[in-house]
């Protein structure tokens, strides 16, 4: 099971993988551990990541990037309008009312919703974390920023199934910053004493994120989170643009804005300036050659006159901080550390505000830029079954409040009810109690659409269905349970009808809808298995219950329980009741969500253009093997290969080589694969016999020093025998005259054929080739190896000399006392008599 986690950023991303006992940032195949969020489309295939960004001037139009802010927006959006006019790439409206992207693709115009770019990214990524694990990956955690309201989560949701991801958790982007920050750290309090208070600040390229977290021995929980997110490292990136655009307008008279090549690459350079801007405080130039119109561009800044120009952006710092505190009701001298992480937390006039707040230096233990891939990987293997980790509970927040709503049937208008307040906790599962006689639905939204950074605060409708009333005509109570997921979605994940079965005793009364209502009743739990009493409330209320007692804590073990009651009526006695719940079907209409039709096609759109680009790839690598052969032939043949080819042949070669080169450079610039694979078997036609020839001499002495060393060998042998050396006594006289015969006629080959190979030419096939001197090298050992190393016949030794083994003497190592002395074992193996060492 593969453990990874991403981090899809606005500007860049990371990979982070488990292996070898830890965690650690994968890096892609420019051995860069960052790969830029760009995707761009050619006549032929896409390129993702470092590839695409070398594009962003060249192929602007078709080049994306910063497509993360769009995630779950309609076309319509004004937040999506404004960003419009400063796009250097076309929006467009998808046949669902979401936005998509125009672009050029195998020569024809395409549109692509968000998800499936953003899927596009997560393929590159998955390849990047595939290679460093040397495995297939599925199972991944994905970071989030933690204002994403329930669409943008499930259209990044999307966005990894397209992908082929099986996405373990939606993670908030602080969060994964505090599970990586808190799990490595061994001096946390105990949880019965006071929790340590960290405060995380993350200022990415696009946004702002602050959250507050308690940290106890194996657990964090998340107080609360702030955010502002139009404010991150672009912000500063347009000001600088915006400066440099009119300074040019009055010194070089150009209207850069007109040109999108010209603002691409300005953009690229601010955003270098402003990096060193943090690391330096004197003037620094900007130049950019040949910007417009063959005009160079020059100009100057300093770090005092960027902070200035920026003042009202660095302001933005403060509010979030002060928000966070007042949420989590917390002193500045509460918070034990600041951390701080993402790309433009670099920038000294943000670190000198955030200090300036709390009144302490702001930390960076953590990595700014993987922190939150690392994060998201350790959630991972907490998550996987495959990984043993430390014990580490993580509990997030719910970033705004959720309310339900519903038509009243006891009166003419609509109720409502907040179920999740802003920072719940979260994960997390409540169950609401309703008393109807059919079908009804339920409408979620967010009930801050001040807070939201979204334009529509509705999340979805759920109609619970199959309703019916109890077989004594009174409303059914019907048990609903909703839950905030660990994706930070919200749903209505079941529904279920309690049929009453009334006993012979006397039974309680129940009033529907308006009237107050008491009921004691053994439940069914659908989550705690747990037997509860409760009482509704008012009639207005929709007699609807926040049964905290079945409220659950998905993430721990412990159940934390409440219960809302009120005042019981007096004529109310307990009754025995037998009840029965009956699962309801719910019909769920998240207000966006890809439909499974359209996923299913965008999947299978997805494998159509990884196969195309395989194939572009597969092209490419053909016809750059025909260039890599032409040029490295060509310098061959009037080097190493010079004595090994004739004249006629070098010049016909030499000549083939340069038509070949002159090909690829006009027709053969764009063929298929199968072109240029034919077209280097043509090549090697000519070239192969000459490397071949090549090869031949640099081998076949090696090859003929082994065969000469195994003759000597075995004539060494033969030798011995014929000499009646005791070694060699035991051997047949048959076969050493075998071996004999076989060492004559093979010294007679190789002399032969060493005779005739000196008085060839180089540039003439050779005599012998070191395949042939290798196979008799072969047949010389299969014959003669067997016959000279066969075993001398051993002699027993009389049982009473070594009575505690009968087949020999006991092995030296395990019993030395038992060993015979060196004239005895010699003896013994029929070998010569050694003396013993005396090594005292």
């Amino acid at each position: 099971m593969s453990v990874v986690g991403f981090d899809v950023g606005f500007l860049s991303c990371y990979v982070a993988v488990a292996r070898a006992g830890g965690i650690e940032t994968a890096a892609n195949e420019y051995s860069d551990r960052s790969t830029p969020a760009c995707v761009s489309f050619g006549p032929r295939n896409r390129s993702i990541g470092a590839a695409a960004k070398s594009q962003m001037v060249t192929n602007c139009k078709n080049t994306v990037q910063g497509f993360k802010r769009f995630h779950g927006r309609v076309f319509s959006d004004p937040f999506v309008q404004n960003l419009k006019s400063s796009l250097v790439y076309d929006l467009s409206q998808m046949p669902s009312g979401t936005t998509g992207i125009k672009v050029m693709y195998m020569e024809e115009e395409k549109v692509f919703s968000i998800e499936q770019i953003t899927a596009m990214l997560l393929t590159k990524l998955k390849e990047t974390a595939e290679s460093a694990l040397k495995k297939p990956v599925a199972d991944c955690v994905i970071s989030v920023p933690c204002f994403y309201t329930d669409a943008e989560r499930r259209s990044v949701i999307d966005a990894a199934q397209i992908a082929g991801l099986n996405c373990l958790r939606l993670m908030n982007e602080t969060t994964a910053v505090a599970l990586a920050y808190g799990i490595y750290k061994q001096d946390l309090p105990t949880p019965e004493e006071k929790p340590r208070t960290v405060v995380f600040v993350d200022i990415g390229h696009s946004g702002y994120q602050v959250s507050v977290c308690a940290f106890n021995k194996g657990k964090l929980k998340i107080l609360a989170t702030a955010f502002d997110p139009e404010m991150g490292g672009k912000d500063f990136d347009e000001r600088l643009v915006k400066h440099f655009c009119e300074e040019f307008a009055v010194k070089y008279k150009l209207d850069v804005k007109s040109k999108p090549r010209a603002l691409v690459r300005l953009y690229q350079e601010c955003e270098k300036l402003k990096k060193l801007m943090s690391a330096n405080s004197s003037d620094l130039p900007l130049n950019i050659e040949c910007f417009m119109n063959d005009i160079d561009v020059s100009s100057k800044l300093n770090r005092a006159q960027f902070e200035e120009m920026c003042a009202d952006i660095l302001a933005r710092v403060e509010p979030p901080l002060r928000s966070l505190l007042e949420q989590a009701h917390l002193k500045k001298d509460d918070i034990h550390a600041v951390e701080i992480v993402g790309g433009a937390s670099r920038m000294p006039a943000i670190k000198e505000r955030i200090n300036k707040f709390f009144g302490k230096e702001p930390s960076t233990t953590l990595n700014a830029d993987e922190a939150v891939a690392r994060g998201c990987a350790l959630q991972c293997a907490i998550l996987s079954p495959a990984f043993k980790v430390r014990e580490f509970s993580t509990t997030d927040v719910v970033p705004f409040p959720i309310s339900l709503k519903w038509n009243s049937a006891a009166e003419d208008g609509v109720s409502d009810c907040e179920v999740f307040p802003k920072n719940h906790a979260s994960p997390f599962s409540k169950v609401l109690t309703f008393y109807r006689r059919e079908p009804f639905s339920l409408e979620a939204y967010y009930n801050c659409p001040k807070e939201l950074p979204y334009p529509d605060p509705t999340i979805g409708q759920y109609v619970i269905q199959k309703v019916i009333p109890q077989a004594s005509g009174e409303s059914s109570k019907i048990k609903v349970k909703v839950r905030v997921n660990i994706h930070g979605i919200f749903s209505v994940s079941s529904a279920s009808l309690v049929e009453v079965q009334k006993s012979e005793e006397e039974e309680e009364s129940m009033d529907t809808e308006q009237s107050t209502e008491k009921e004691k009743e053994n439940e069914s739990k659908m989550q705690v298995d747990q037997d509860e009493q409760k009482t509704p409330g008012t009639g207005e209320q929709e007699n609807e219950e926040k049964k905290a007692g079945t409220e659950e804590m998905e993430t721990s073990a412990e159940e934390g329980k409440q219960e809302k009651k009120s005042d019981q009526p007096p004529q109310a006695k307990k009754a025995k009741v037998k009840t029965k719940a009956l699962e309801l079907p719910i019909e769920n209409n998240p207000q966006w969500q890809l439909a499974n039709d359209m996923l299913n096609l965008f999947v299978e759109s997805e494998g159509k253009m990884i196969m195309q680009d395989k194939l572009e790839k597969e092209r490419n690598d053909a016809k750059n093997y025909v260039e890599e052969y032409v040029y490295e032939m060509r310098d061959k043949l009037h080097g190493i290969f010079e004595k090994f080819v004739n004249e006629s042949d070098r010049d016909a070669l030499s000549l083939k080589l340069e038509d070949t080169e002159v090909w690829l450079y006009e027709d053969g610039e764009d063929q298929p694969k199968q072109v240029y694979i034919d077209k280097l078997v043509d090549l090697k036609s000519l070239g192969q016999p000459i490397q071949d020839r090549y090869t031949e001499f640099e081998e076949r002495p090696k090859a003929f020093d082994e065969l000469g060393r195994q003759l000597q060998q075995y004539m060494k042998i033969v030798e011995a025998y014929k000499t009646k050396e005791e070694q060699y006594d035991h051997l047949d006289e048959a076969e050493v005259q075998k071996v004999d015969r076989m060492v004559n006629d093979v010294m007679i080959w190789m002399n032969s054929k060493m005779n005739q190979q000196s008085k060839q030419s180089l540039a003439m096939e050779p005599v012998v080739k070191t395949t042939e001197i290798q196979a008799k090298t072969r047949e010389l050992f299969s014959t003669c190896n067997p016959i000279v190393t066969k075993p001398k016949p051993k002699v027993d030794l009389p049982k009473e000399e070594n009575p505690s083994e009968p087949n020999g003497p006991v092995n030296t190592q395990e019993n030395p006392e038992a060993q015979p002395s060196g004239t005895e074992q010699a003896a013994a193996d029929g070998a010569e008599a050694k003396p013993d060492m005396d090594l005292d």
